[in-house]
């Protein structure tokens, strides 16, 4: 495999044995045109290729993928152990470390992330935007808010969502639940939820809540806001609430179950990594696999494609994907759906990205077989392209 940072051409030919453009539909043997970042046209193939075409010709072309849910800062350290801020680590090293998350997530064919949680996700945007290391696009929040936030009256979160948006951050992460070790039980009150999510829609934010229980999705969706995270326990109510109210649902099928619990050595005794937790998280395996088959069974929810990507996840996203077509019964095109042109309506560009169309963002990855009928070929990423630019190249 040969790959190259950042090579652009003013023009270039993609020619495409089969296109999954995002929407739902495909076409076989087509060349798309790519111009300043942008694809500029789709046609049938015709001719030679121009001496610096690209020939797909055995390959699925499709949208770049997007997660709408990964932690970049997370890494393992030198000692095979999650990354803590009292591990020795300078600053240096952590940067690398998650510079080299980037570059997995990207090379992975995922060309937009959503990396919640950290505020050291700043500068690895500015410096993915500036071109200076390769990576996927990235949407941070920052940070976080609970229900403790600066005393937690009304009036404080909405002043720490200001504070988060004078900072830059493009959303607001909300935790409104515990983890599934304590049952999801929700953590912030209706008034608390609705100063968080009022205010950020207020400033021209999004909101992403982390929400296990029931109850806390019917709070988080009752005050308006944007997106709930997990829902291990959510229950048919809540999935017609998020229904009706238009409001985005991002579960997790097992990626990040199945990381934590084969990497447990990595993790035991950080935190509230311990038996307890682990014993929770292989119990929720099921129940997240059947929240997931009850949400497509809901009419009208849109669901989305996330993964909560952590230390040891970076880079094997597309395993959520196929968790959700083998486990939970997700047709693949759906899926795929998700993780592009869905996806990139979650996060306000459905304009601009998720899509293989003239004028779209020239965000393109390359299969070796075709996704809409085995969705195993997302783990056969052979051609990577944001925004013009060539990342690898089989």
């Amino acid at each position: 495999m040969s790959s190259a940072a950042g090579a652009q051409n003013p023009e270039i030919v993609v020619r495409a044995g089969r296109l999954l453009d995002g929407g739902g539909g495909s076409q076989t043997n087509v060349d798309v045109t790519v111009r300043d970042g942008k694809i500029a046209s789709i046609r049938p193939a015709s001719g030679a290729l121009p001496p610096n075409g690209i020939d797909l010709s055995r390959r699925t072309l499709l949208p770049g993928l997007i997660d709408t849910h990964v932690h970049l800062g997370w890494y393992l350290n030198d000692k095979d152990r999650l990354h803590t801020d009292d591990d020795g680590d300078p600053p240096g090293k952590q940067a690398l470390a998650h510079a080299g998350n980037a570059w997995a997530t990207l090379r992975a064919g995922f060309t937009t992330v959503q990396s919640v949680g950290e505020p050291d996700n700043k500068p690895l945007r500015d410096a993915i935007a500036a071109g200076r290391i390769p990576g996927p696009r990235v949407l941070t929040s920052l940070g976080s808010l609970n229900e403790r936030t600066r005393g937690g009256s009304p009036d404080s979160l909405r002043a720490a969502v200001r504070r988060f948006k004078d900072q830059g951050a493009d959303l607001i992460k909300v935790f409104a639940s515990k983890s599934i070790r304590d049952g999801g039980e929700a953590t912030m009150t209706d008034e608390q939820l609705a100063a968080a999510c009022g205010e950020a829609k207020a400033v021209g934010l999004r909101t992403l809540v982390h929400a296990h229980s029931a109850e806390s999705i019917k709070r988080a969706v009752r005050a308006g806001c944007t997106q709930i995270e997990h829902g291990v326990f959510v229950d048919a109510e809540a999935l017609k609430m998020m229904a009706d109210r238009g409001v985005w649902f991002d579960p997790q099928c097992g990626l990040v179950f199945h990381n934590y619990l084969d990497n447990r050595a990595k993790f035991e005794g950080i935190g509230n990594y311990n038996a307890a937790g682990f014993a929770a998280m292989e119990q929720a395996i099921p129940l997240a696999e059947q929240g997931i088959r009850n949400a497509l069974a809901t009419p009208g929810l849109k669901l989305v494609f996330g993964t909560d990507a952590v230390a040891g996840a970076h880079g094997r996203n597309a395993e959520e994907l196929i968790c959700r077509v083998r486990r939970a019964g997700q047709s693949p095109m759906d899926a795929i759906a998700s993780a592009t042109s869905r996806a990139a309506e979650s996060l306000g560009l459905g304009t601009l990205l998720g899509r293989v169309a003239a004028g779209y963002a020239a965000d393109l990855v390359a299969t070796d077989g075709d996704p809409s009928h085995d969705i195993e070929a997302l783990r056969r990423v052979r051609f990577v392209m944001r925004a013009g630019k060539i990342y690898v190249n089989e």
